[in-house]
């Protein structure tokens, strides 16, 4: 395969790149939260909501704006845990868009498997299609012109995000694969493109009723199947309890099916209680 150059991958991802240059130079919304937008509406269209970018090219910049509105809720919805959504909670200006419903209980339902694919799709897609914009706009507003651009060290205002982490441009060599070919994806979802992190769960057992690593296995295997890449039981020794474990799953997609749109799920095994929420990094 011959390597791509920057004007082709830019050709490529055109409408992409129409659509984002609205959000930030006409509509002069935050470069942070346009990226945002931008990834889960392309999480979107990765995930069977076909053509969003290029049914919004070509509308009124208004539209536009109410559009990226709707995401900009999809968004604060995810950062949110344990609150209920309104009953007005469909976005119908996206569902007509689309001409096929879509509503914050659905991707609240899917929350963790939205995340990582935003995340995914932030700095695997958009940290490379955007950088120039990003870059002209950012010096717009920069009083350091100490550094020739090329060699500057691209700061986006927002990141790290609380949610979604950092965005990382990467260098600009195109040779190893090129991002219209599909064998970017494995043949897998962005969401599978995680760190362990963000397929980890969290599990705390009943002081006085001990669960055995065995007994995790196999309540979690029984109901999802072979999902479990490997289980951390925590402190504990011949003579003190183990209290908690980590469990990291073999995709996060399980992560949703297991807590149901909930914080936390609770489970029964061998009359033991255990409970279930996403493991959180302590740094």
């Amino acid at each position: 395969m011959a390597p791509i150059t920057v004007d082709e991958l830019h050709l490529f991802h055109r409408m992409d790149r129409e659509v984002f240059s609205c959000l930030v130079i006409k509509l002069t919304r935050d470069p942070a939260q346009s990226l945002l937008v931008m990834a889960l509406w392309l999480w979107l269209e990765n995930t069977g909501y076909t053509n969003i970018i290029s049914k919004l090219v070509g509308l009124s910049d208004n539209l536009i704006n109410a559009l990226a509105n709707e995401a900009v809720t999809c968004l604060k919805w995810l950062e949110l845990e344990n609150t209920c959504i309104p009953n007005a909670g469909c976005l119908p200006l996206t569902t007509i868009l689309m001409q096929r419903e879509i509503s914050l209980q659905l991707l609240i339902h899917k929350r963790f498997t939205v995340i990582a694919g935003i995340k995914c799709i932030l700095n695997k897609v958009c940290a490379r299609i955007f950088i120039d914009i990003l870059q002209n706009i950012l010096d717009s507003t920069s009083t350091s012109t100490s550094q020739p651009s090329p060699y500057r060290p691209l700061l986006v205002p927002g990141f790290p995000h609380p949610l979604f982490g950092t965005f990382t441009v990467p260098p600009l060599i195109f040779d190893e694969l090129d991002l219209s070919d599909m064998r970017i994806w494995d043949d897998k979802r962005p969401s599978y493109d995680v760190t362990d992190d963000d397929k980890t769960m969290f599990l705390t057992f009943s002081r006085g009723f001990p669960v055995t690593e065995e007994e995790v296995r196999h309540l979690f295997r029984s109901s999802y199947g072979d999902c479990i890449k490997v289980i951390n039981m925590g402190n504990g020794d011949i003579v003190e309890q183990v209290m908690f474990a980590t469990m990291v799953l073999k995709n996060v997609e399980t992560i949703d099916q297991i807590l149901n749109g909930k914080r936390i799920a609770k489970f029964r095994v061998n009359g033991k209680h255990i409970w279930a929420r996403k493991y959180e990094r302590r740094d």
